[in-house]
């Protein structure tokens, strides 16, 4: 291949590099040959390119002529570690093919964290042959036998499916490829799969991997299709960042909100009850409820009105703002009443708080108009995406919807972000970034004209701007009807949550969905603008995410037991249920613990179960009026004054402090996009 430089008759390539400069190239190029043009260092570190924004491989043919924009990927670039981690996918799939009779493939994307396969085995995999498949994925990667692309028409694609017996690729082609004229295959050695890429240029870009766990899965996600087996792994480019990642796997189990949940007696999941259904158990209702009356007192300091709504309502309602039928795959079934009405278990609560502001007429003089309640709202989630708290099908979000003037959203929608950073920093989430979710103009799930996505898209950057945030924008990333501001934040471990979210909406107040109107100064009837916004989001959510934060071990002010006494012996327990009494009074969450057992157990079982304070009483405190102080965190704090051990926790309490020891042991004291079509 030759590429030059200047001008030149006939079809000319105009490459833009990410500095400005521009590269011409005559003749067919690729990816690896600007590389290559800007120096032999960069092609050597290339693992892939970015073409006009979309991820390519170094092969990528680039176009004869016109102008492109590319961006050469290297292992400092995340986007590398994606397509590492894709083609690491399809070394395990090769090596399980190598090992295995008979194996039906399905999908294998990167996911969050790694990657996976889902096979079709006559006999299922298990942990024990995890050594074997990854001793053959070294063994695979030495060769270093690149990932060839082979472009194929539909028909040409069946046969080869066929012919390797790999009838899902068949059944995919057939159906959810239909619309595709031509599609790609990627071979490496003797193995040939489906895929569209792209791949690493060498095998041994893989520096070091690990095979994590097996879980079942279903074909497409469908109950009623064939259970697969999902082998799970993940990689990276060298093995120290392999070990932290493992590291972090390792403490992200012992903070799982599903087992601690259980040791601590926060909530419970029964069958009997309903799988995603979650029962707060009474230490969870009591953090479930300090929070909600802590986003309430700071909702009537920001002249916010209460209000509540059904948990039902008709079909016809959800028809007119559009989640029914734009999200009918997520609603329960409608529940049929006496004369043909069709009733939903309601899936969102803005339509219920838009008929709140549509009962009587409103006047400019009304707005904004700020309307709050916790509403608990139920979507019905398939079995197989269900997770504990995080994913359940009845959940109550903080929820809140402003109906304001066109004047007014840029201050509104600046309280909205005030007060998400303020409920996030007072639970000590201080690491988060802001997502700007965006209309793909590509996409048919959104409702409106375009023109009006346009100005509320373009009036939340300016809201963005205008407060000095930082922010990535994400097309496809908003709600049916408008755009929205999402707080992704990073847990003490490094893993992200999307939490409160504010979105800007001029789509439900529109002629063609409730047709909202306010009376202005001008005697004439406007339209109001809609900002719905929910900074904790789910209560549901918010808890597992807080539950694995701090490890079980909350901050005082949200501790469902703040404080416990403990009996040096019997001769001291007249004197502890005293001190318990006061506490209590005091306004503290208090209990006392007068077993006839060693100290150090009654300590141990404290600390096991995470209460902030230990107040431990002898014959010595008696005398003194005093308590010996134990901080879960810091251990013995020595003898205190009653009173000023109140009025310490006090603090503590009104300050809201979190105390950020997060670690191995934190708080203990001293115990997916896929690659594939």
């Amino acid at each position: 291949m030759r590429s030059v430089l200047g001008c030149k008759s006939g079809p000319m390539l105009q490459v833009k590099l990410p500095d400005g400069t521009t590269l011409d190239f005559s003749e067919t190029a690729t990816p690896l040959d600007v590389a290559q043009r800007i120096g032999p260092g960069l092609a050597k570190a290339a693992i892939a390119a970015e073409v006009d924004g979309t991820v390519t491989g170094l092969d990528f043919q680039l176009p004869d002529d016109g102008e492109v924009s590319l961006r050469i990927l290297t292992k400092k670039n995340p986007e590398s570690l994606e397509v590492m981690r894709h083609s690491c996918a399809h070394i395990m799939a090769r090596a399980v093919m190598r090992l295995r009779e008979g194996v039906r493939l399905a999908f294998g994307p990167t996911v969050e964290g790694g990657f996976y396969y889902d096979f079709d085995l006559d006999k299922p995999l298990t942990d024990d042959d995890f050594p074997a498949i990854e001793e053959e994925m070294k063994k695979i990667i030495q060769l270093d036998e690149e990932f060839e692309r082979l472009e194929q028409s539909r028909d040409q694609a069946v046969e080869i499916c066929r012919d390797l017996g790999q009838n899902y690729k068949v059944e995919h082609i057939e159906g959810g490829l239909a619309e595709h004229e031509t599609l790609s295959f990627y071979r490496q050695g003797e193995f040939l799969d489906l895929c569209r890429g792209p791949h690493v240029p060498s095998p041994k870009a893989i520096g070091a991997f690990k095979l994590l766990s097996l879980a079942g899965a279903y074909w497409k996600g469908d109950q009623s299709r064939p259970q697969l087996q999902r082998l799970y792994g993940t990689a990276f480019f060298n093995k120290p960042d392999l070990e932290t990642h493992l590291q972090r796997v390792e403490e992200a189990k012992k903070r799982d909100h599903r087992v601690l949940g259980k040791q601590l007696d926060l909530f419970s999941i029964n069958p009997v009850v309903g799988s995603g259904l979650i029962l707060w158990q009474p230490k969870g209702a009591m953090i479930r409820s300090l929070l909600e009356t802590f986003v309430r007192e700071e909702l009537q300091k920001r002249g916010y009105l209460p209000v509540y709504t059904p948990s039902i309502g008709r079909v016809e309602l959800y028809e007119t703002s559009g989640h029914y039928p734009y999200y009918l795959d997520s609603m329960f079934s409608p529940i049929m009443m006496d004369q043909d009405e069709q009733y939903l278990l309601k899936p969102m609560n803005c339509p219920h708080h838009i008929m709140i502001y549509k009962s009587r007429p409103r006047s400019y003089r009304e707005l904004p108009l700020r309307l709050a309640e916790f509403g608990t709202v139920h979507r019905y989630e398939k079995s197989g995406e269900l997770s504990g708290m995080t994913r359940v099908r009845g959940f109550t979000q903080d929820d809140a919807h402003i109906f304001c003037t066109n004047e007014q959203v840029e201050e509104e929608f600046r309280g909205c972000i005030d007060m998400t950073q303020f409920v996030l920093e007072s639970l000590g989430l201080t690491n988060y970034r802001v997502r700007l979710g965006f209309r793909d103009p590509q996409s048919d799930k959104y409702v409106g004209d375009a023109e009006r996505w346009e100005r509320a898209q373009r009036s939340l950057i300016e809201v963005c701007q205008g407060l000095g945030m930082a922010f990535t924008e994400e097309p496809g990333e908003a709600a049916f009807y408008g755009p929205k501001a999402d707080f992704v934040v990073t847990d003490c471990i490094g893993r992200e949550w999307q939490l409160g979210t504010v979105q800007l909406d001029y789509n439900l107040p529109s002629d063609e969905r409730f047709g909202l109107e306010f009376v202005a100064p001008d005697n004439h009837p406007h339209r109001p603008v809609m900002i719905h916004r929910a900074p904790l989001g789910s209560m549901e959510r918010f808890m597992g995410v807080l539950i694995e934060h701090f490890a079980g071990a909350f901050p005082l002010w949200l501790a469902p037991e703040q404080l416990r006494i403990l009996s040096v012996s019997e001769k001291s327990e007249e004197y502890g249920r005293r001190v318990e009494k006061e506490m209590r009074a005091a306004g503290l969450r208090v209990s006392g613990d007068y077993r006839a057992e060693k100290l150090g157990a009654k300590i141990r079982d404290a600390q096991l179960e995470l209460i902030p304070y230990m107040c431990i009483v002898g014959p010595r405190d008696a005398e003194n009026d005093t308590v010996s102080l134990r901080d879960r965190i810091e251990g013995d704090l020595g003898a205190m004054n009653i009173s000023a051990a109140v009025a310490k926790f006090q603090e503590e309490i009104k300050s809201r402090t979190v105390r950020k020891t997060f670690g191995g042991d934190a708080g203990f004291g001293e115990q997916g996009s896929s690659n594939e079509y």
